[in-house]
């Protein structure tokens, strides 16, 4: 997997935090220098971390499993949306529905009812409603589309969490870490980076420094599903030719004994 590149956190901006009178001191080890009286990030701290938690995404994909990527602040709806959809993980861009993980079963209600309504739209039940019962029932539909479009396909709950600005998603948060799901996330020097599991010291104002960082992660996802087709085509391949070999195995076990080819014995059975 190729490394980001120090060039190019630096021409997307990704150094650049927080005021100095706004900053957290848990993010004291990732701030290189004060300039103008705004914090500096280290960026090599940050690549190396963009690294590590690439490597652990990639692999939690080609497990199969699900990487929710939360991000509801103007700067970041569009871009997550974007590249998230390319790589077919869930993701949440309105607003958080509250309790969506420690209640997930209520939200698969949700989904589901929304669910029942597109298929009310395909069967002749659609036409027996009234104009106002059509009206009332589209607007329902139209408002869980917008909290709940992108997690329709998310049948159980995630495997880890992607935040983009864990102030803004702390309550993303902490229903992850109340459930003990990994949270990976993007933190700014104004942020708390205690209690997550993967932290990216990083600008999480800046459209550019959001749009590298998550595209770092959903190139990881690309290679770990990739990774993941490969090796399940491999294993089809393996059994298929497996199974003439146990045919041929099974046939030979099957045929009469040939009798010996001794002439002794031979005669030995012509007399019995």
């Amino acid at each position: 997997m190729p490394k980001v590149q120090f060039e190019e956190l630096l021409k997307a901006g990704v150094h650049f935090g927080h005021l100095k009178r706004k900053w957290n001191p848990h993010m004291a080890p990732y701030i290189f220098m004060e300039k103008n009286g705004i914090h500096i990030i280290d960026l090599q701290k940050t690549a190396v971390k963009i690294d590590e938690s690439a490597a652990a995404i990639k692999q939690i994909a080609k497990s199969g499993r699900k990487i929710l990527f939360v991000a509801t602040k103007k700067q970041a709806k569009q871009i997550v949306a974007d590249m998230v959809t390319e790589v077919g993980m869930p993701y949440v861009t309105e607003r958080w529905p509250g309790g969506m993980l420690t209640n997930f079963p209520t939200i698969r209600k949700a989904v589901k009812k929304m669910s029942s309504i597109d298929k009310m739209q395909k069967d002749g039940s659609w036409d027996n409603l009234s104009k106002r019962e059509k009206l009332q029932i589209t607007r329902q539909r139209a408002k869980l589309e917008k909290v709940l479009g992108s997690i329709v396909d998310l049948t159980r709950l995630p495997a880890a969490l992607f935040i983009v600005d864990v102030m803004k998603e702390k309550i993303a948060v902490r229903e992850a870490q109340r459930l003990g799901i990994p949270v990976f996330a993007m933190v700014d020097t104004n942020s708390d980076p205690s209690g997550l599991d993967f932290i990216i010291p990083a600008n999480d104002d800046a459209s550019e420094s959001i749009s590298l960082i998550v595209g770092e992660m959903c190139e990881a996802i690309k290679e770990g599903l990739g990774e993941r087709k490969s090796e399940r085509e491999k294993d089809t391949v393996e059994k298929k030719e497996a199974k003439p070999k146990a045919r041929k195995a099974s046939a030979k076990k099957s045929e009469p004994a040939k009798k010996s080819e001794n002439p002794e014995a031979i005669a030995d059975e012509e007399e019995v």
